[in-house]
């Protein structure tokens, strides 16, 4: 009887389990709450600390965060409190745990422009956030059994570090086509709502293709000039663009801010003989 008391409950549950996750209010079906959303990315954004090296620059922090709040008040998701920091690494990455902390690596910001650019790259994480991909990328690894007992708080300790362990695990593998489309999409509309140029998204683009995957998770999931899905992307955020002309005046590219603010990044680590 329990039992089948718990599963009425799971389904009870599982119609009430629609959540927004996107520009125009469009609806996801989302089992995990926000609260245990946010719990599981705290305890990821702990594991990353400990493990890698938070830039000790308070000037580039607060730039980075003032950037990501820009475009956090143009999103369609501001229930939860977004955090924001720079890693002091040479790995060409940036990347956002559920529950809304974004992580920028300085081997990436080395390569961006202008802070246009940067601004690309947080919308589409930022875009990640709102979409819920992350979170629902781990409810479906977790299983029904797992996602149960996270929504109910059955063993809430134990299976709160399951859900961590398994989420830090896919941080760095990559996302769904689909969910890197809508990252893309929603990420233009918001920089530019945000009073970016839309030229910093099709610039990161340009340079990250340029680039190439070189083995690791790169930003934009590897992105590479020569791979069919790349050219798609890049076609279709110029279609974007293009529908959503005009843009009003103004829209900043903040080229030689950026380059002021690169110079206060440490060097590359030199390559061993």
């Amino acid at each position: 009887m329990r039992r089948y008391l718990s599963f009425l409950a799971l389904g009870a549950a599982l119609l009430l389990a629609c959540a927004t996750t996107g520009p125009g209010g469009k609806k996801s079906f989302v089992i995990i709450p926000t609260s245990q959303e946010v719990a599981i990315g705290a305890s990821m954004a702990e594991q990353v600390e400990q493990t890698e090296k938070r830039l000790p620059d308070s000037v580039w922090q607060t730039y980075l965060a003032e950037i990501g709040t820009s475009i956090v008040a143009v999103s369609d998701r501001k229930d939860i409190e977004y955090h924001f920091a720079v890693i002091e690494s040479d790995q060409v990455n940036a990347f956002a745990a559920p529950g809304g902390y974004v992580y920028f690596y300085t081997g990436l910001l080395r390569e961006m422009d202008s802070e246009a650019e940067l601004a690309a790259v947080m919308a589409h994480e930022i875009s990640h956030v709102v979409g819920r991909h992350g979170i629902k990328r781990l409810q479906a690894a977790l299983g029904v059994s797992l996602a149960y007992q996270l929504v109910f708080g059955d063993n809430s300790s134990e299976v709160l570090q399951a859900a961590v362990g398994i989420g830090m695990g896919l941080a760095f593998a990559g996302y769904s086509r689909e969910a890197e489309r809508e990252a893309d999409n929603f990420g233009l509309h918001y920089m530019v709502k945000a009073g970016y140029h839309s030229d910093g998204m099709l610039g990161m683009f340009a340079t990250l293709a340029e680039l190439g995957g070189d083995g690791s998770s790169d930003v934009f999931e590897q992105l590479s000039r020569s791979h069919p899905e790349t050219q798609e992307r890049i076609a279709n955020t110029k279609r974007d663009i293009a529908a959503m002309q005009p843009f009003s005046p103004g829209l900043a590219l903040n080229k030689e801010k950026y380059q002021s603010m690169l110079k206060r990044l440490p060097p590359k680590t030199p390559q061993g003989p």
